[in-house]
């Protein structure tokens, strides 16, 4: 969990995202993302909904737009990769212990869904990276990314993490030179997170 505060977006409607890739390309809105996370602050409620104060609500719109804008840009090479691999959260499963009955591999490492709780968001979210023909790994964190991308020859990536994790990642897909999609986190912590299971589904 990188940002050194909790948020909870999973109030904010999911127009959201779409608004934010929509002004951006509209108005050139990565050269004054400042300006433009604070209308959408403004538009959306983000404080009223969340308790965010008003700093860490721009850090957040910042991150989204950026993201937004580098999907896009990646999208047409990533839709024409071949083989391809789903990241996902260990802290999105329903159950962090005993519970849930994903296999873990110290070796990669990374967690395999067995498919135990149908409503599981990681459970969910494999089943829809599987029947697409991706590899999916359920990581313990961001720093695992490294060691599996320069194992494996993937040519493009599908990430979900919380914002300041995917920038951080996206540098790795530049340096390796695979086209990346991401997923931003709308509720982030050290258990229980949330992504939207409808915007991994688009992006896959």
């Amino acid at each position: 969990m990188p940002y050194p505060f909790n948020f909870d977006l999973t109030k904010v409607s999911r127009s959201l995202f779409k608004e934010i890739a929509r002004i951006a390309h509209s108005s050139g809105i990565h050269r004054r993302m400042g300006e433009a996370a604070r209308l959408l602050l403004k538009k959306f409620r983000v404080q009223e909904f969340t308790g965010l104060d008003f700093s860490e609500g721009v850090q957040l719109m910042e991150d989204f737009i950026e993201i937004q804008i580098k999907n896009i840009t990646n999208r047409e090479r990533f839709i024409n990769a071949k083989r391809k691999a789903l990241l996902l959260p260990h802290c999105s499963r329903k159950y962090m212990d005993s519970n849930c009955k994903a296999r873990f591999d110290p070796t990669i490492p990374s967690y395999y869904c067995s498919h135990c709780s149908n409503d599981c968001l990681i459970h969910q979210a494999t089943l829809l990276g599987e029947r697409r023909g991706y590899d999916v790994y359920v990581l313990p964190g961001g720093s695992c990314i490294k060691r599996i991308l320069e194992k494996e020859r993937y040519e493009a990536v599908v990430g979900v993490a919380c914002g300041m994790e995917i920038r951080l990642a996206e540098r790795l897909l530049e340096k390796l030179g695979l086209a990346g999609q991401a997923v931003p986190l709308i509720k982030n912590g050290c258990a229980n997170t949330r992504f939207n299971i409808d915007a991994l589904q688009k992006i896959l």
